[in-house]
């Protein structure tokens, strides 16, 4: 299994409202398409700061996978233009869960 360790720096303020999207309409449309998502787990020390994992069967299905999310019409004529705006930057990092250790 591939997984996309996500952290998301948030303007000030906007962590609640974006968690509540991303839980209610994100995360369903994600495993729509077979992708696992573990979190999101809020930061102790930074309340505009929350981190989640996305978890793909391969490589080779991730880009795929990642193409029919945001080349999809929820991601285009909703989300993008309500979650892209509260964030103020974020960073992934790409790991092999080769024994599937994480449960999902």
């Amino acid at each position: 299994m591939i997984v996309e360790m996500r952290t998301y720096k948030l303007k000030p303020g906007k962590r609640a409202e974006f968690l509540e999207i991303f839980r209610t309409r994100s995360v369903p449309a994600h495993d729509e398409i077979g992708m696992k998502i573990l979190g999101p787990f809020l930061s102790i020390e930074d309340p505009d700061t929350f981190f989640f994992m996305r978890g793909f069967p391969d490589l080779a299905s991730r880009e795929p996978m990642k193409a029919k999310f945001y080349e999809g019409e929820l991601w285009k004529r909703e989300l993008e233009n309500l979650l892209m705006p509260m964030i103020e930057k974020y960073d992934v990092v790409l790991v092999d869960d080769p024994e599937e250790k994480i449960r999902w």
